[in-house]
């Protein structure tokens, strides 16, 4: 898969990014990380990208052109340009769909990438309304660039891509996956600060052992993230166990 960034920072992002899991599994060749510096495409001698807007206001913006010049190089390096077609450009908002496990998986099935990330007071509407496709926040907080924004995206998509994770199983057990958080879990020393490890855990029985997992993910669900319920796909006899453990949980 091959991200590629638009941004007025492009150090920022490929520091980030080319370390650890990402960064090895570009250099296996499974992903491709291009941090495209938007002022290499501004029309003037000091490569300035921003100017005030119109009807006045605090801030400057950044413009329509330097971005949109910015955007055709990356298309021409892109597959999809071969094709006639356009690549999916995410442009990093506050006013876009939050982020979540199931857009990384549908942005997963991408073969190509683009990520915008703004600065300033914001870009000029025009360009967004030429090239933008989807527009995505990571939460409801203002930051001071998209650029932060854009690397969480890229971690939590490039995990998803196969070979990238050492473990594949790993992307498919996971917080998020299924609706429900991920359970607790534990390694050597069997006894720590004389915490002990659950003794389920040391038996061996793996039905048992799965069983007593699914439980704890409802349990702290249930606990740290109730929203996540509502689309949790429960059995009969979890629906069960997690009305029976609320019921308890009011009583103690």
């Amino acid at each position: 898969m091959n991200f590629h960034i638009m941004t007025l920072f492009p150090d920022m992002v490929e520091q980030g990014l080319k370390t650890s899991i990402i960064g090895r599994a570009e250099a296996k060749g499974l992903l491709s990380i291009d941090a495209v510096n938007i002022r290499d495409y501004a029309f003037n001698k000091h490569q300035s990208v921003d100017d005030y807007p119109y009807g006045g206001g605090a801030g400057m913006l950044m413009q329509a052109e330097p971005v949109f010049q910015c955007y055709e190089a990356v298309c021409q390096k892109t597959k999809a340009s071969k094709e006639g077609k356009r690549p999916r450009l995410v442009y990093l908002s506050p006013q876009g769909r939050t982020f979540n496990q199931e857009m990384a998986e549908e942005f997963a099935k991408e073969d190509e990438l683009i990520l915008l990330c703004g600065h300033y007071e914001g870009i000029d509407e025009r360009v967004l309304e030429e090239i933008v496709t989807d527009y995505v926040s990571i939460g409801d907080y203002v930051l001071t660039g998209g650029e932060l924004a854009a690397m969480v995206m890229i971690d939590a998509i490039a995990r998803l891509v196969p070979g990238v994770l050492h473990n594949d199983v790993s992307a498919e057990f996971e917080s998020f996956q299924d609706h429900l958080l991920e359970y607790p879990q534990y390694s050597r020393p069997e006894t720590w600060h004389g915490k002990q490890v659950p003794p389920i855990l040391l038996s061996g029985h793996h039905a048992n052992i799965e069983k007593w997992r699914r439980e704890q993910s409802i349990i702290r669900t249930a606990e740290n993230r109730p929203d996540l319920l509502e689309k949790a796909e429960l059995t009969e006899k979890e629906q069960k166990f997690l009305e029976e453990y609320r019921k308890n949980s009011l009583q103690s």
